[in-house]
């Protein structure tokens, strides 16, 4: 599969990752100490484009959330050891992220977040975004009333997390949503409902990622009544999905309070998806899912919504244990074919309006092969949607091939 939306953001992130803006901040490094809130938020406040707001070493104690509208800015720690932006004492009224940017050419780099009533740093709207060698923990016990997500950038396009870390988030530690061109590479997540999740998203390539003890370690979904529509243009790979088996305390009602424990990756309802050279091991409910939105059982009134998994490849992964014990949705549907999983798991809905006298089309199929011995089931659910029973099958041969590229046409006139 090739993925030409990538490439413009790989060519754009070669100078990204160089280090970002390198004018001075003109106001000195901030320390850490009384009134901390104040003049952290003053230099935000006065910052120029193209300035760094410079934070030293030491734990900055704050009350209210931070915000940031001025275009070209960095904020920079000393060390995401060193750096700790802790808002265990937020007070109610103050905004509910504990940093909030919506300008133009953000990067924050070298710093922790901790204790955050709601998200730990949002980003909505913005060009150009750079999250790197960020920290985000909420201590203790991972709980429900922990801040949904840790590093939030939406609705934003050229999108790059690196070398961070997010523990604890009760719905996705490191979520990309209604966003375009993004890379997420050399990140570690652990203890959140979702690791990372990409959502209804444009174009994404998360790589060289270690999720491990999550509810589930990785998700591509596309969910209806968004702005932006049908996530697709996704690759997975090189990524550790290990023992994604965190009991689930994400908000009850919300989507991510379903997702199973033991759920390595899943890709739900996106199209054009790619999934290559992970090490998957023991997440107890699948190690791997494909899934409509339909399998969710939920209602929907979103006419331009696609909620079907289409043009999916799953290959050369390697697995290791995993599907032994499903959890929630997952044993129930696990029941059809004797109480346990293989390693790929695939739901069986086909949109039957694309259908081309009864087949799928090439660009819409599911692509699964060189998985080592990894073992598969397309479960049949289909079938419900005419009153039928499902008669779930493990024939390999019957989704044996690779994605095709995309057609001429597109690779003239895409992205590039």
């Amino acid at each position: 599969m090739k993925n030409l939306s990538l490439l413009t953001a790989l060519l754009l992130f070669s100078s990204l990752a160089c280090g970002g803006p390198s004018a001075d901040s003109g106001a000195g490094v901030i320390e850490a100490g009384p009134d901390a809130q104040e003049r952290v938020q003053t230099a935000l406040l006065l910052a120029q484009p193209g300035s760094v707001v410079e934070l030293g070493a030491g734990r900055f104690e704050l009350n209210g959330s931070l915000s940031l509208d001025v275009a070209n800015v960095t904020i920079r720690g000393a060390g995401s050891d060193q750096t700790i932006l802790d808002f265990a004492n937020q007070e109610a009224g103050t905004g509910g992220e504990g940093i909030l940017a919506t300008s133009d050419g953000f990067t924050i780099e070298n710093l922790s977040v901790e204790n955050t009533r709601g998200d730990a740093i949002k980003v909505l709207g913005a060009n150009g975004v750079v999250f790197r060698s960020v920290r985000v923990d909420w201590p203790g016990t991972p709980r429900t009333e922990n801040g949904a997500y840790g590093l939030y950038p939406v609705q934003c396009k050229d999108v790059l997390i690196e070398d961070s870390e997010v523990r604890g988030a009760s719905d996705a530690g490191i979520y990309v949503g209604q966003s375009e061109n993004i890379i997420v590479r050399r990140n570690k997540v652990w203890e959140n409902v979702a690791g990372i999740e990409i959502e209804n998203s444009h174009g994404a390539d998360v790589y060289d990622n270690v999720a491990t003890n999550n509810t589930g370690g990785i998700l591509v979904f596309s969910l209806p009544g968004l702005p932006v529509k049908n996530g697709h243009d996704t690759r997975v790979f090189n990524n550790e999905v290990t023992e994604n088996n965190h009991p689930n305390f994400g908000l009850a009602g919300a989507i991510i309070s379903t997702l199973p424990s033991g759920t390595g990756i899943q890709v739900m309802a996106n199209e054009n998806t790619e999934v290559f050279g992970n090490q998957i091991r023991n997440n107890q409910s699948y190690n791997v899912a494909i899934l409509s939105y339909l399998v969710t059982g939920r209602d929907y009134d979103d006419p331009e919504y696609d909620p079907y998994a289409e043009g999916i490849y799953i290959h050369d992964n390697v697995f290791e244990g995993g599907g032994d014990n499903p959890q929630g949705a997952a044993k129930d549907r696990a029941a059809l074919v004797g109480g346990t999983f293989p390693d790929i798991v695939y739901d069986g809905f086909v949109n039957p309006e694309k259908l081309v006298d009864g087949v799928v089309l090439p660009e819409l199929g599911v692509y699964v092969e060189n998985n080592g011995d990894a073992d598969f089931v397309n479960l049949d659910l289909g079938a419900l949607m005419d009153g039928g029973e499902p008669n779930p099958s493990t024939d390999l041969l019957a989704h044996a091939g690779s994605l095709p590229s995309p057609p001429a046409e597109i690779v003239m006139g895409g992205a590039l």
